[in-house]
């Protein structure tokens, strides 16, 4: 017996929700590791692909082109509710409104009260630190809602999409909703999805959360990036007892090599965060490792991401993020003497702003000036490091560079 399995199934963009049910339940029926989980938990925690504000949400071919669909969505959590009775707990953050509270009538809130889920905003207390085993791939432990605490199972839930900056979005990159984003305990959203990090945060909050079910939403997709893409009809459902073997299995689906990296396509700003995993020991990208049988065939239809930038720039941004990180790691002395308990963002080695809460300043290219090529890092100067950021990552991006 392989340690992952994954399942895809044939299940057209049109069809009913019990339809969907039903190729829900084939696919997942073999998902024996994942539901022994679920069948003993008290408490299951569940991550939807599915915040945006009602005026916001897109729309292709009937569904939903940027989110998991209401249809799934019920027909998920029905499945969920067929094999325990452990109490079900939603939890996500709010990026867009409401000072980053959720609001009172969120857009999927009425699907959760119709199955007796609890909802629980990732950004409010009370939070827990949480380690990541093994120390961590980009920081040793992050803050996160305390609902994770007394978990006993975490199911992600997730659109097939690329993805700007990382390539592809799918059950992995759909994690990247739990960090809390209200200070004081939350970071700013740019904090963690930041050039060189954010392919090692993913795995790290993979490693702390250990979904065991892990659901694709393929009904229907979107090309070029998470918002503002392009929809692709794909016709199919995938499901696996592991995100990063569940998502290497959507991507090859998705018609990409998983065990690709930057700079080659769909990665064209940042690494390949499945395959980052994988090299650290979590999950696998190579499909042979993995339990995967498929009614449907690559590609389900075309895709990859925009490029919004030259290979020279990202180069450049990299290179320097890199450069900017171990100056951080040389002068930290200096800087927690000038700047502690701020935040602050390094360009070619000089504090160009500090301060408390950096989540409103704008995007880094307005802030880079006339310093297109260079990149902004940002860090809290903490004097006791408690993050536990691993410098050593920019050492080996940058020897990268070198080869």
């Amino acid at each position: 017996m392989k340690d992952y399995m994954t399942r895809a199934a044939h299940c057209d963009y049109r069809a009913t929700e019990e339809e969907i049910f039903q190729t829900l339940r084939r696919i997942t029926d073999p998902l024996t590791r994942s539901w022994k989980k679920i069948e003993r938990a008290k408490k299951v925690v569940i991550k939807f692909n599915m915040m945006k504000l009602p005026d916001r949400i897109e729309y292709f071919k009937g569904r939903r082109r940027e989110l998991v669909d209401d249809v799934t969505c019920r027909a998920i959590l029905r499945l969920i509710k067929e094999h325990t009775t452990a109490q079900l707990v939603a939890t996500d953050t709010n990026p867009y409104s409401n000072g980053n509270v959720m609001p009172v009538d969120f857009n999927y809130l009425h699907l959760l009260k119709a199955f007796d889920v609890e909802f629980v905003d990732s950004s409010l207390p009370p939070f827990a630190d949480y380690e990541v085993p093994g120390g961590g791939l980009m920081f040793a432990r992050y803050a996160l809602s305390a609902c994770f605490e007394e978990a006993d199972a975490v199911v992600s839930v997730a659109k097939m999409k690329n993805h700007a900056f990382m390539g592809i979005t799918l059950c992995t990159k759909n994690l990247f909703g739990l960090p809390p984003i209200v200070p004081p305990v939350g970071r700013t959203r740019s904090y963690y999805h930041h050039l060189i990090r954010l392919s090692y945060v993913l795995p790290d909050l993979a490693m702390i959360t250990k979904p065991c079910l892990n659901i694709i939403d393929a009904l229907t997709g979107q090309w070029g990036r998470e918002w503002g893409g392009e929809g692709r009809i794909c016709n199919a459902l995938i499901a696996g007892d592991h995100p990063i073997a569940t998502d290497a299995c959507g991507m090859y689906l998705m018609g990409h090599d998983p065990e690709s990296d930057w700079p080659t396509p769909p990665f064209k700003r940042d690494r390949n965060h499945l395959l980052t995993a994988a090299k650290n020991g979590y999950g696998t990208v190579d499909l042979d490792q993995i339990d995967f049988e498929s009614e449907v065939s690559a590609p389900l239809a075309e895709f990859d991401s925009v490029e919004t930038d030259s290979s020279e720039t990202v180069a450049n941004w990299r290179r320097t993020t890199c450069e900017q990180g171990l100056i951080y790691q040389e002068q930290q002395k200096e800087l927690i003497d000038e700047y502690q308990n701020n935040f602050i963002y390094l360009q070619d080695g000089e504090v160009v702003w500090s301060g408390e809460d950096p989540s409103n300043l704008g995007s880094r290219r307005q802030l880079s000036g006339d310093k297109k090529d260079s990149a902004l890092w940002l860090k809290l100067v903490d004097p006791e490091e408690h993050e536990g950021e691993q410098f050593q990552v920019y050492q080996q991006c940058l020897d990268a560079f070198a080869i």
